[in-house]
């Protein structure tokens, strides 16, 4: 089964696929640096025809469309560029599907939408040395990782030199091939673009520590305990979890259904879902609050009446979404409310 979940914390919900739907293992740990290969190297092997058409193949969608969807012109890479690291995405994670199981082109093209598309052709972009795309990481990322190197080293000389020490090994070199490597292709877009660079920082920092920790002795004032790893959630919690998710969310009329959909799987704006639902923009916006909120509530009177404690409940919405496996896209197909139509919605006035 493809693995999906969704978490309500804080009021909020967080819906898998705005982290990523197909989620085995997100991108949230970045790893060695030996391990890293160049955007060139990592797609060698959709090589033997063009990119473009073998991706239109396998989905018969255009490869224009992720184009577009990545906003890759702007950031001076090709159809053909782009194309080839879905590829070698797909094939390594074998489209978001178990191992030995087939896709299918409906599949297929669901998993790469499901992508981080816009991250993914930055970080790649970035690791072929494209200037217009290390200006957009740059005037979006160095503020943020800067702050969080600071944070990490507990000093701001420190903190200031290991971000630009992070910032020259995330620029790569090129090795003795001729190919350009840089850690930034390593980022598949199935996670976090920004928990990938924090953990890929916070990886530099700690090989930093150990190197200088040979030759110095800290203070023990200065020495930063490792965090400890929270314990598997247990099967029964996992269960019940799962059990109330899809109850509440298989609830959900058309509507509500269809605002899930858009807002939280499909990423689509405001403005798109208003037109969609003939709304105001405002409209929209409200009704995807209220419904957050009342999906908190339902989701916790739903722990509670399966044996759970409030706070126990509560501590159950904070569980990693990577521990539970719902395929949310099923469940908001297959529930008990009638298909959503644009024609199913009635005009209403709109209101600021």
């Amino acid at each position: 089964m493809v693995s999906a979940s969704t978490i309500v914390t804080n009021s909020q919900l967080i819906i898998p696929s705005r982290v990523a739907l197909y989620s085995g293992n997100l991108d949230s740990v970045a790893p060695g640096f030996a391990e890293l290969n160049s955007a060139a190297t990592l797609s060698s092997t959709c090589d033997a025809q063009d990119p473009q058409v073998q991706l239109h193949e396998l989905c018969g969608v255009s490869a224009d469309e992720f184009w577009q969807a990545a906003e890759a012109g702007s950031l001076g890479l090709g159809q053909d560029e782009l194309a080839r690291v879905l590829l070698a995405i797909g094939i390594k994670y074998n489209y978001g599907m178990a191992p030995g199981v087939s896709a299918t082109r409906t599949q297929i093209a669901a998993f790469w939408r499901s992508l981080q598309l816009r991250d993914l052709a930055l970080a790649h972009a970035c690791a072929l040395g494209r200037d217009a795309a290390w200006q957009q990481f740059m005037a979006t990322y160095k503020e943020p990782l800067t702050q969080a190197a600071i944070g990490m080293t507990r000093s701001a000389t420190m903190g200031h030199e290991l971000a630009d020490a992070f910032y020259s090994a995330m620029f790569g070199c090129t090795g003795r091939d001729g190919e350009r490597r840089s850690p930034l292709a390593y980022y598949s877009g199935r996670g976090s673009f920004k928990g990938f660079l924090r953990a890929a920082l916070a990886q530099r920092h700690v090989d930093y520590r150990r190197r200088t920790g040979r030759e110095t002795v800290l203070p023990a004032d200065d020495v930063i305990a490792a965090p400890v790893a929270p314990a598997p959630p247990a099967p029964d919690l996992l269960a019940r979890l799962e059990d109330s998710l899809q109850a509440t969310l298989g609830a959900l009329d058309a509507e509500e259904r269809f605002l899930v959909s858009a807002w939280f799987l499909d990423r689509r704006t405001l403005l798109e879902i208003s037109r969609t639902l003939r709304v105001h923009e405002a409209t929209v916006s409200r009704r995807i609050g209220r419904l957050t909120t009342r999906l908190h509530r339902e989701l916790l009177a739903s722990l509670q009446a399966r044996g759970m404690s409030r706070a126990a409940a509560e501590e159950a919405l904070g569980t990693d979404p990577r521990d539970i496996n719902i395929n949310l896209r099923s469940v908001l197909q297959t529930s008990q409310s009638g298909a959503f139509t644009e024609q199913s919605v009635p005009a209403e006035p709109e209101r600021l």
